[in-house]
Protein backbone atom coordinates (compact mmCIF):
# COMPACT_ATOMS: atom_id res chain seq x y z
CA UNK A 1 0.00 0.00 0.00
CA UNK A 2 1.39 3.39 -0.96
CA UNK A 3 1.59 6.45 1.27
CA UNK A 4 -1.41 8.08 -0.36
CA UNK A 5 -3.42 4.92 0.31
CA UNK A 6 -2.64 5.13 4.02
CA UNK A 7 -3.59 8.80 4.12
CA UNK A 8 -6.87 8.07 2.34
CA UNK A 9 -7.67 5.19 4.69
CA UNK A 10 -7.01 7.33 7.76
CA UNK A 11 -9.04 10.28 6.42
CA UNK A 12 -11.97 8.00 5.61
CA UNK A 13 -11.68 6.63 9.13
CA UNK A 14 -11.72 10.15 10.61
CA UNK A 15 -14.89 11.00 8.69
CA UNK A 16 -16.44 7.57 9.21
CA UNK A 17 -17.98 7.33 5.75
CA UNK A 18 -16.50 4.21 4.21
CA UNK A 19 -18.22 1.10 2.93
CA UNK A 20 -17.46 -1.92 5.05
CA UNK A 21 -16.25 -4.07 2.12
CA UNK A 22 -13.86 -1.42 0.81
CA UNK A 23 -12.51 -0.74 4.30
CA UNK A 24 -11.93 -4.44 4.89
CA UNK A 25 -9.98 -4.79 1.66
CA UNK A 26 -7.82 -1.78 2.50
CA UNK A 27 -7.13 -2.92 6.04
CA UNK A 28 -6.11 -6.36 4.84
CA UNK A 29 -3.32 -4.79 2.79
CA UNK A 30 -2.22 -2.20 5.36
CA UNK A 31 0.55 -2.50 7.92
CA UNK A 32 -0.86 -1.58 11.35
CA UNK A 33 2.13 0.40 12.62
CA UNK A 34 2.30 2.53 9.50
CA UNK A 35 -1.44 3.14 9.68
CA UNK A 36 -1.16 4.24 13.31
CA UNK A 37 1.80 6.52 12.52
CA UNK A 38 -0.10 8.18 9.68
CA UNK A 39 -3.16 8.62 11.90
CA UNK A 40 -1.09 10.24 14.67
CA UNK A 41 0.64 12.53 12.17
CA UNK A 42 -2.64 13.62 10.58
CA UNK A 43 -4.23 14.20 13.97
CA UNK A 44 -1.24 16.34 14.98
CA UNK A 45 -1.48 18.37 11.77
CA UNK A 46 -5.20 18.88 12.36
CA UNK A 47 -4.65 19.92 15.98
CA UNK A 48 -1.82 22.30 15.13
CA UNK A 49 -3.92 23.84 12.36
CA UNK A 50 -6.79 24.48 14.77
CA UNK A 51 -4.35 25.92 17.32
CA UNK A 52 -2.85 28.24 14.72
CA UNK A 53 -6.24 29.42 13.50
CA UNK A 54 -7.36 30.08 17.07
CA UNK A 55 -4.22 32.12 17.72
CA UNK A 56 -4.81 34.14 14.55
CA UNK A 57 -8.39 34.82 15.60
CA UNK A 58 -7.36 35.94 19.07
CA UNK A 59 -4.65 38.21 17.66
CA UNK A 60 -7.14 39.75 15.23
CA UNK A 61 -9.53 40.50 18.11
CA UNK A 62 -6.78 42.12 20.22
CA UNK A 63 -5.92 44.71 17.58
Amino acid sequence: MKTWGYVRAVLWGFFGVRRRAAAGDELAKAQPLVLIAVAVALAAVFGLTLYGLANLAVQALDT
